[in-house]
């Protein structure tokens, strides 16, 4: 008999997977699978759905309970499916008395109502090198695609001690590479006493825990970024050169009618800026094909920001309708023509990534190494190692070629 626990999505929902692992322990949950799901797309509750199937036909005597922000936005759907026992919400996956044997089949409350972010710690992120530090959940933007804040609920900030606590404890247990991360990470601290930003916190970061090796950001926001986290990425060389932007449009009607808060300028203006700041910076991004009354020219400008921003590592989204958000009423497109403009994005980052490892042949870098062979530099490019090492050892290895899609150690 086993607990297992499959995760979909984001980092936080690592991190919470083990957090939910010691807690079902506790309460003695045992052949069970828990199912933590992501709603970001349509297509994301789909593979949860199937996967809670194939589960089932696997592993017929096994308890399935069904978690994560699928389960928090429509929980309907999960308990009107037969292989499942159980149904909990994003909060209640996380406290101690849901595990236990009275609790009810279905506990998914109100997530709008939690207005606190209490440190769940945890000593290590199972099947990672890197290790995650929750320090923000929620978000209080609506832009119109997304379903995330009826999932996470507002924004709520982890306060700094509690941040560098964790921290802490991650690397006293032997990880060189610490992540923040959350849903709007740059909104960081607008709930604290004294409403401190992202920059602070990782300034403090820096400071106060000299075992941190590498400090590395998730996803951010660069209208939200402060002037603190600016100075820290021109003058803290262990915060990696790496950043991800949710910047999902190069258009600005497009934009406005994602109600973004960025126009095309002021995305590529940070670009220059930061780049100008730290020279060696490489920027990913977030980015959705075929939103709802996007003609060829608005999808156009989006091809473009690729080149105009430098982007060297794209998260593509062909664009999902989430039932309850504005963008779901608008005049939507063909769903051939949304997958081939996501097809040409794909093939312009694929391209802008292989311009990218092209620069790099030749260099000598320094290469945090993971399980399966691979390692990641500090600009976040994955490096095929010569031979397998063990992971978590931090490396400086020269670059002898590449195949497109990752570096290729000598």
């Amino acid at each position: 008999m086993s607990l297992d626990i499959v995760t979909f999505g984001c980092r936080l929902n690592t991190t919470e997977s083990e957090v939910i692992r010691r807690e079902a322990s506790a309460a003695g949950i045992n052949d069970a699978v828990v199912v933590n799901t992501c709603a970001v797309t349509s297509e994301a509750v789909r593979q949860a759905r199937q996967t809670i199937r194939r589960i089932k036909r696997e592993r017929p005597d096994a308890r399935i309970i069904v978690t994560g922000c699928a389960a928090q936005t429509a929980p309907e759907t999960f308990v009107a499916m037969p292989e499942v026992d159980r149904v909990l919400g994003n909060e209640e996956k996380l406290d101690a008395r849901s595990w236990a044997a009275t609790s009810p089949r279905v506990a998914v409350g109100d997530i709008m109502a939690v207005t606190r972010h209490a440190m769940r710690a945890v000593d290590h992120i199972e099947g990672h090198t890197r290790a995650f530090v929750q320090v923000q959940n929620g978000c209080d933007h609506r832009c119109t695609f997304c379903i995330i804040p009826f999932g996470r609920g507002n924004s709520r900030s982890l306060p700094m001690d509690e941040a560098l606590a964790q921290a802490r404890r991650l690397c006293g247990n032997g990880y060189r590479e610490i992540v923040l991360t959350g849903v709007d990470i740059t909104g960081y601290g607008a709930d604290l006493p004294g409403t401190p930003r992202l920059g602070a916190l990782v300034k403090h970061l820096l400071t106060d825990i000299p075992e941190i090796v590498r400090l590395r950001l998730s996803s951010i926001d660069s209208v939200e970024a402060d002037d603190a986290l600016l100075d820290a990425l021109a003058n803290e060389p262990r915060l990696m050169p790496h950043l991800h932007l949710s910047l999902q449009a190069g258009d600005d009607l497009i934009l406005k009618r994602m109600k973004r808060r960025h126009s095309r300028d002021e995305a590529i203006a940070f670009c220059e800026q930061v780049r100008r700041l730290r020279p060696d910076v490489v920027f990913g991004a977030d980015i959705i094909a075929g939103f709802p009354t996007e003609t060829e020219a608005m999808f156009a400008r989006s091809l473009d920001l690729v080149d105009e921003c430098g982007l060297t590592q794209l998260h593509v989204f062909p664009f999902s309708p989430r039932p309850g958000t504005p963008a779901a009423r608008m005049p939507q497109l063909d769903r051939a023509i949304v997958k081939e403009r996501a097809q040409r994005l794909r093939v312009k980052g694929e391209a802008a990534l292989g311009r990218h490892l092209e620069v790099q042949v030749g260099s000598r870098l320094k290469v945090l190494t993971e399980r399966g062979g691979i390692g990641r530099t500090e600009q976040f490019t994955a490096v095929r190692l010569a031979a397998p090492v063990e992971p978590g050892r931090l490396l400086e290895l020269t670059m002898a070629g590449h195949d497109g899609r990752q570096l290729i150690a000598a």
